[in-house]
């Protein structure tokens, strides 16, 4: 075929291609596929509504200032980003009395604003086992050195970030040598997500000395806002959304505390002595990490063994 009569046949052909393929369109293919199908009505689609914006908010008996663009923004973020994800939000909602009953007391004894437990739950979810990938581990997610520096035991057999209530204390301890540092509790909140070194770098970078204020990476800027926005789902679940049945929230655990003195050679053994299993031995002193405990002499251990075995509420 000479080049001249391609030049004459291939616009041809293209021009028929073309015309099979308009008629062949996905929109005609669904429109003669779906010509006899019931119509979708309109009442089928799901409308979403932002959350509800609250007037005024504080933390720790601080004052958020919305009325900045983009602080009410940031928070709008964390608001939106927590009432939508339906699945963790429920779970924190009916864990919520379980953790706090033993947080709420520490927090106070020590003079630590009660807004802080609102933190907890932004740091770990409510898992007592959270071990994030930089190695900060349990409900308050303190690294190895973090935590021995403020008198915690952590070793192969027993480590007390996982130990709630000891860990508790530690942080109230580093809360209180942050406060003493920044003079406010929203700075503290943001130096426990950015270390204080971080936070003392943006301070002499940015001639500023308060988190509203401070441009800071993505995670930090963000950190303080989403615990904003737990505290003020977890106050109200009802204005978000959330009707959880009182009977639905998981009990609080009851327990009776046993004190060790001796080596423990097999918890399996131990806990059959105390008419528990191994398993929940383990679900209620997730701060021991091992199949046995070594008791080196003049050391005591408190062992939790649960008495309310059954779902039920006080």
């Amino acid at each position: 075929m000479t080049y001249k009569k391609i030049y004459i046949v291939l616009p041809a052909l293209l021009f028929v291609a073309l015309l099979f393929f308009t008629a062949y369109t996905p929109e005609n293919i669904d429109e003669r596929s779906t010509s006899n199908a019931p119509q979708r009505k309109t009442e089928s689609f799901q409308y979403v509504t932002p959350p509800p914006l609250p007037k005024q908010l504080s933390f720790a008996g601080e004052n958020v200032p919305l009325e900045q663009f983009d602080i009410m923004e940031r928070f709008d973020r964390e608001l939106i980003v927590n009432c939508y994800f339906h699945s963790q939000t429920i779970r924190f909602i009916k864990l919520a009395p379980r953790y706090f009953d033993i947080i709420e007391p520490i927090l106070k004894k020590n003079n630590i604003p009660d807004d802080f437990k609102y933190l907890a739950v932004a740091e770990s979810g409510f898992d007592p086992r959270a071990l994030s990938p930089a190695g900060a581990a349990g409900i308050w997610q303190l690294l190895q050195g973090t935590a021995r520096d403020y008198g915690l035991e952590v070793t192969s057999e027993v480590d007390e970030r996982y130990h709630i209530e000891k860990a508790t204390e530690a942080a109230c301890k580093y809360l209180h040598e942050s406060y003493e540092k920044y003079g406010d509790w929203t700075t503290v909140a943001a130096s426990y997500n950015a270390g204080r070194k971080g936070i003392d770098r943006q301070v002499e970078r940015q001639k500023v000395s308060h988190y509203y204020d401070m441009l800071l990476s993505e995670e930090t800027n963000r950190y303080v806002f989403r615990i904003l926005a737990l505290k003020t789902i977890l106050e109200n679940p009802e204005t978000y959304g959330f009707n959880i049945p009182k009977n639905e929230i998981y009990p609080k655990l009851k327990a009776k505390t046993i004190e060790v003195k001796t080596s423990i050679p097999d918890f399996a053994v131990f806990a059959n002595q105390h008419n528990t299993n191994y398993k929940i031995l383990k679900e209620m002193n997730p701060w021991l990490r091992d199949t046995k405990l070594t008791i080196q002499a003049d050391k005591t251990y408190e062992i939790k063994i649960l008495t309310n075995k059954h779902h039920q509420q006080d």
